[in-house]
């Protein structure tokens, strides 16, 4: 028998029903195995649950048992369930889970945020993640305010309280922690440097938050920040407007790591649009790391396996870049996503010998290094980046796990 349109609606809308009302069992289909400690997002979109007022539980089914697991649903758009995973899950297998509505809305959380007047921290276990800095920083007095700026992460701590990021270094006062402005750019054909603030040609602004989430598994931000281009005729225009979603991962059970999603989504309002000329720096995600980390403590090591001696200029799935501190080891894995533009990415890595042979270290995944790229008006560009935070070290092999599990999309299939 054949199900009119309406008919069909109704049934899949009262299933819906009733999976709300009960549980939800679903298999994760996977490309490649995602290995314990990193997080898992699905969208469970068309599975028809109504979230709304709504609190679930997720738990992994092994045999007979049902394993706890924290979870999390963002409700934004699109439903998608994260989850922090307890073991491997290895691809081909069957990995089920069932979702359950749960009896308490109250859940507790080790991952959460605070606001006030000068940004937005992220914090584990009450101690701080990182600090996004919405109110303006000023230079050091007696340097040109010019370098003034909003919209940047710093500090970044590592999980042993190491403040891994610096700003307003003495030989680059445009150094602001982990910020990624576009550095040669054109708008009908006048140039606009959004990078080095003392061309006084542009720069890029905390304009207002979008958003603020905290939950078991992760707890973030979005914010809207504004590239200025200070050359327009009149008042100074916005050139392009910045969707910055920050989100830290509460997935190490064993406080050595976290992991940071810094996702960028760039718009141009100009009817001429921009373009981002070919340049070693710009966009992306920049970092200039402490000035304790130097050519004689600071080490490199890409996907490809180049040192700091080879790796600028080259691309990279992912790139480690540690140092001395004060328990022995800390450093951030930086992945690019295979869907950013020019990925595998290029890279800018501050040679051996840089600021005055002292070797300080910068890095950068730079999407523009070696090709323009032509901004349209109206168009949304997105490119996504996850750190991982680590005191220790951190192993090729590692690195690799946790970049495969970055980049690929996972597929919940209704167990019927």
């Amino acid at each position: 028998m054949r199900l009119g349109p309406q008919l069909l609606y109704t049934l899949l809308f009262l299933l819906a029903l009733d999976l709300s009302a009960q549980e939800l069992k679903f298999n994760l289909k996977l490309t490649e195995a995602i290995t314990a400690g990193n997080p898992v997002s699905v969208d469970i979109t068309s599975f028809g649950l109504n979230v709304n007022n709504t609190s679930f539980q997720l738990f992994r089914l092994e045999k007979k048992n049902q394993i706890a697991l924290l979870s999390q649903i963002n409700k934004g758009g699109r439903v998608i369930l994260n989850f922090a995973t307890d073991k491997t899950l290895e691809a081909g297998e069957k990995n089920e889970f069932v979702l359950k509505v749960s009896e308490s809305n109250e859940k507790g959380s080790s991952i959460g945020l605070q606001k006030d007047n000068e940004g937005v921290k992220l914090l584990a276990n009450g101690k701080p993640i990182l600090n996004y800095q919405t109110a303006m920083t000023y230079p050091p007095e007696g340097v040109n305010p010019i370098y003034r700026k909003s919209g940047f992460i710093h500090p970044l701590w590592s999980p042993s309280g190491e403040v891994l990021t610096r700003i307003q270094a003495p030989d680059h006062y445009h150094h602001y922690g982990i910020w990624g402005p576009w550095t040669k750019t054109q708008i009908n054909g006048r140039p606009v440097d959004f990078w080095n603030l003392a061309s006084g040609e542009g720069s890029v602004r905390f304009s207002k938050l979008l958003s603020m989430e905290e939950g078991e598994v992760y707890a973030g931000f979005t914010a809207l920040q504004e590239h200025l281009d200070f050359g327009a005729k009149g008042e100074d225009q916005v050139a392009i407007n910045e969707q910055l979603q920050v989100n830290a991962w509460n997935v190490d059970p064993s406080g050595s790591s976290y992991m940071i999603d810094y996702t960028t989504t760039i718009n141009s309002p100009l009817d001429s649009g921009i373009v981002f000329d070919a340049y070693r720096y710009g966009g992306g995600i920049g970092m200039r790391m402490t000035e304790k980390w130097h050519k004689d403590n600071c080490t490199v090591l890409t996907s490809e396996g180049h040192d700091r001696l080879k790796a600028d200029g080259t691309e990279a799935r992912w790139c480690i870049v540690e140092g001395e501190s004060a328990s022995g080891r800390s450093g951030v894995l930086f992945m690019s996503h295979p869907g950013n533009r020019a990925h595998p990415e290029p890279m800018r890595v501050w040679p051996i010998n840089a600021n005055g042979d002292r070797g300080d270290m910068f890095f950068e995944f730079c999407p523009i290094r070696h090709d323009s790229w032509v901004i349209e008006k109206g168009k949304n560009y997105t490119l996504k980046y996850r750190m991982v935070v680590f005191d220790g070290g951190m192993t090729a092999e590692r690195a690799e796990q946790h970049w495969k599990a970055f980049a690929q999309s996972p597929q919940a299939v209704l167990v019927k």
